[in-house]
């Protein structure tokens, strides 16, 4: 009989030595330069975030009456003050508004024609010492008579003043109702940045955050 030897043989499978060479990085002041610019972003980010989640300033509301005194408004504005707005009057900066109402009639064979425009001015201030806020009304420039014609009211907290600041109730901005039809009444509201400080107006130059204005047209009832 005969005898088969066989053999069994094996060959080893030879494993690619892994790479030994250190894995290129960026140089430290790349990475530097890369910190820096996130660490300027995410602030930027979140402020976006919070102004798209903020209310939109608005005239939420807006009343015309005649009266036997002349054309009276009344409104509610809604608005709230922006971070930088806010930390000026903390720092003990006033900051000056202006209500503009201007009465028209319209026109179909030219533009239209104003009959009458009013303008109320006020002052919002905080003082330091008291911790208390204070605000001033007037029908006339703060800059031209300064605020011994100006009715003031003070307030513990600045919700309180800024509700006050929102408020206009029976705002006399016409001597006389008219009696024609299609009159129109436009009240604006805004900041008045040409108060502000010389180095506060350059700065504030050209930002948004510091344009606060407001805006409304209503339309006058036909008198019955």
């Amino acid at each position: 009989m005969i005898r088969v030897t066989t053999t069994a043989s094996s060959t080893l499978c030879c494993k690619r030595r892994a790479d030994s060479r250190p894995r290129q990085r960026l140089p430290a002041w790349l990475r530097l330069v890369a910190c820096l610019l996130l660490a300027c972003l995410l602030p930027a980010i979140g402020m976006r975030a919070a102004q798209a989640s903020a209310s939109p300033a608005e005239i939420s509301s807006m009343q015309l009456e005649r009266g036997d005194d002349g054309l009276l408004l009344s409104a509610s504005l809604h608005f709230e003050l922006p971070p930088q707005i806010d930390d000026a009057l903390r720092q003990g900066v006033p900051m000056y508004f202006v209500a503009d109402a201007q009465v028209h009639r319209e026109r179909w064979y030219w533009s239209d024609q104003q009959l009458a425009s009013a303008s109320r001015y006020f002052r919002l201030s905080h003082q330091p010492l008291t911790r208390r806020w204070r605000l001033h009304v007037s029908n006339t420039p703060f800059s031209s008579v300064g605020q011994g014609l100006a009715l003031g009211q003070t307030f513990e907290q600045l919700e309180d003043a800024l509700a006050s600041l929102q408020r206009i109730s029976r705002w006399r901005i016409m001597e006389a109702p008219p009696s024609q039809s299609g009159i129109s009444v436009q009240l604006r509201f805004r900041l008045d940045l040409s108060q502000l400080p010389r180095p506060l107006q350059i700065g504030a130059l050209g930002r948004s955050s510091w344009n606060l204005q407001l805006s409304r047209t209503q339309m006058l009832e036909s008198a019955q």
